[in-house]
């Protein structure tokens, strides 16, 4: 049986609660998701400031108090219990990738919830983009770079990018739609050679699935909220939780609201 995800951001998350791990593009369109990062309190300043150092993959959208599970951005969530995968990182190893992590979460923990190219998926769709891994049911190609984020305090790593095969003459109405939502990743960072980026083979992603590409479509590259993770390997604080690759948090703010005229 075909799954049909929800259109409720609500339902969607109730779902993701009951234990369904599924990527999370193509649930509840047209409302924002965000990636998620959990670091001790004592790290929570190398991350806040590495975000603002790099807003373009790490476009903060709200920061807990520490111990703090709740968001503005949904106010009825649990940070804990709905997203449909995460990560849990041991001096800079994944040790676990949970579909809950209430036992792992103290009074110590600050969250950062961070802008998702997932949430200008559909406004490429009303512009008539197609969206490929949508259609392929698959989730998004991400891939690290041979591009070095600014250093924040302790942390530091490569830009992470994400990957839409479009159709090269929609090129520039891709461009022209995501640079209106700046808080969601904004315009790509880069259109066409792969190589530029020191990314070998398209067909072997570093996160994700590989999403395979129609006649006629040229890769178009975005900065991807999954950067904070390369910094997590690279930098190995003691702890962290994060969302799993394309298993997001899905919020109750309308994309709207990040688009600018």
């Amino acid at each position: 049986m075909t799954l049909v995800p929800a259109a409720d951001p609500a339902a969607a998350r109730a779902s993701f609660r009951a234990g369904l791990a599924v990527p999370s593009s193509g649930w509840a369109p047209g409302h924002t998701q965000a990636n998620l990062v959990v670091l001790p309190r004592d790290w929570a300043w190398d991350m806040l400031l590495f975000g603002q150092r790099n807003p373009q993959p790490v476009p903060l959208l709200d920061v807990t108090d520490a111990g703090s599970y709740r968001t503005v951005l949904a106010p009825d969530a649990d940070l804990r219990t709905d997203l449909p995968r995460y990560r849990v990182w041991r001096d800079g190893e994944l040790v676990d990738e949970p579909t809950d992590v209430a036992d792992l979460w103290t009074d110590d923990l600050v969250a950062f919830l961070i802008g998702c190219s997932f949430s200008f998926e559909t406004a490429l769709l009303d512009a008539g983009v197609p969206v490929r891994n949508i259609e392929q049911g698959r989730n998004v190609s991400m891939y690290r770079t041979n591009r070095e984020c600014r250093p924040a305090g302790r942390l530091s790593g490569p830009l992470v990018v994400s990957m839409r095969p479009v159709p090269g003459h929609l090129v520039a109405t891709a461009v022209q739609v995501t640079a209106r939502m700046p808080a969601v990743h904004g315009a790509p960072v880069h259109v066409g050679s792969p190589a530029a980026l020191g990314i070998a083979d398209l067909a072997r992603p570093d996160f994700g699935d590989p999403v395979e590409s129609a006649a006629g479509d040229v890769p178009v590259f975005w900065a991807c909220g999954v950067t904070p993770q390369a910094a997590l390997m690279a930098s190995r604080p003691p702890f962290a939780i994060t969302h799993a690759p394309g298993h997001m948090f899905v919020t109750d703010v309308p994309d709207a609201v990040y688009r600018q005229p």
